[in-house]
C-alpha cells in the first residue's frame, strides 16, 4: 500500500470519531463512575475508556487495513513486542485512544485521540480527534494539514510565522527530563516570551500546526504521541528533527524531538535549550 484514497482515510477519520462519542465522551462525562488505575506510576494512568477505547479502534480499523500491525498503547504497555515491528510492517495502525489520560480522568478538557498510518516505518497519514469540540485534524503525505468542523467546514492549517527568538512562545514539559537537567532547561526557558506545556501531545500539536505556538521540545517518542502530530506539523509547513539532528520516525522511541517553524528558527531554537 503506497498512499490511501480518499474513501479509505474518510472511513478511518469517521471510525476516530465514532469510537470517540461512544467510547470516550460517556467516560469523561461519568468520571465518577469510570476505574482509573496507576501504570508505570502516580502520573501514568489508564482507565476504562482508553482500554475500551482502543479495543473498539482495533477491531473497527483492522477491519479497514487488513493485515495491518496494530500498535496501541495500552497494548504496548502489556506487550511491547509491536514496537519493534513497525519499521518491517508494510502497513501498521498506531493509536493513542486517549492522549493527556491525566487531564481525562481528572475532569481536565484537554485531550484527544491520535492515529496515523504507517508504511514500513514512515507515517503516510495522520489523524487527532477532539472528542468533546468535535473536531479533527487530518494530515496525508504531501496533501497539507487540514482542522475538519463538525459543521463541515475544512480549514488548512499553517505555522506561524518566524519572529525573533525572545519573541518566541514555545511548549516544553520539563518535568519530563531528566532531574539533573531540570533547573538549566527551566533557566534556559526565560529567553523566549512564554514557554508552557499542558502534558497533551494531540492538543499541542495542534496548538504549533495551527501557528499559535512556535515551537516544541518534548522527551520521550513513543510513536502514538508523535507519529500522526510530526506528520501534521510537516504537512502545516514546519521543521522537525532531534536535537542531534537526526529526522524523527515512529521507530525511535528515545531522544529529545523538537519542532520549529523552519530549519533557520529550528537552529535558533537549539542554541537556547540545547
Amino acid at each position: 500500500m503506497s498512499g490511501l484514497d480518499d474513501n479509505l482515510w474518510d472511513a478511518i477519520c469517521s471510525t476516530v470519531v465514532a469510537v470517540g462519542k461512544a467510547i470516550v465522551l460517556p467516560g469523561f462525562f461519568n468520571l465518577e463512575l469510570l476505574p482509573v488505575r496507576t501504570k508505570t506510576n502516580i502520573d501514568d494512568l489508564v482507565t476504562d475508556a482508553d482500554e475500551g477505547a482502543e479495543r473498539a479502534l482495533e477491531s473497527e480499523l483492522s477491519r479497514l487495513l487488513p493485515g495491518a500491525l496494530f500498535v496501541g498503547e495500552e497494548m504496548v504497555a502489556r506487550d511491547a513486542s509491536a514496537l519493534a515491528a513497525i519499521g518491517e510492517a508494510e502497513t501498521a495502525i498506531i493509536v493513542d485512544p486517549i492522549d493527556g489520560t491525566w487531564n481525562f480522568a481528572n475532569g481536565v478538557p484537554l485531550f484527544g485521540m491520535m492515529v496515523a498510518i504507517t508504511r514500513y516505518g514512515e507515517t503516510i497519514a495522520g489523524a487527532i480527534h477532539y472528542p468533546l469540540t468535535g473536531e479533527t485534524i487530518r494530515a496525508r503525505k504531501g496533501h497539507g494539514a487540514f482542522l475538519h468542523t463538525p459543521q463541515g467546514a475544512t480549514n488548512r492549517l499553517r505555522v506561524r510565522a518566524g519572529r525573533p527568538v525572545g519573541e518566541m512562545a514555545g511548549l516544553v514539559a520539563i518535568p519530563l527530563f531528566a532531574r539533573s537537567q531540570q533547573n538549566d532547561l527551566a533557566h534556559r526557558c526565560t529567553t523566549f516570551s512564554r514557554v508552557t506545556n499542558f502534558r497533551c501531545s494531540a492538543y499541542e500539536y495542534r496548538l504549533i500546526a495551527q501557528g499559535s505556538m512556535d515551537f516544541s521540545l518534548n522527551a520521550g517518542l513513543m510513536p502514538w504521541d508523535h507519529a500522526a502530530g510530526t506528520l501534521i506539523h510537516h504537512e502545516a509547513g514546519g521543521y522537525a528533527a532531534l536535537l542531534d539532528g537526526r529526522f524523527y520516525t515512529p521507530t525511535l522511541t528515545q531522544g529529545h524531538l523538537l519542532l520549529a517553524q523552519d530549519k533557520q528558527r529550528w537552529e535558533a531554537v537549539r542554541s537556547v535549550l540545547a
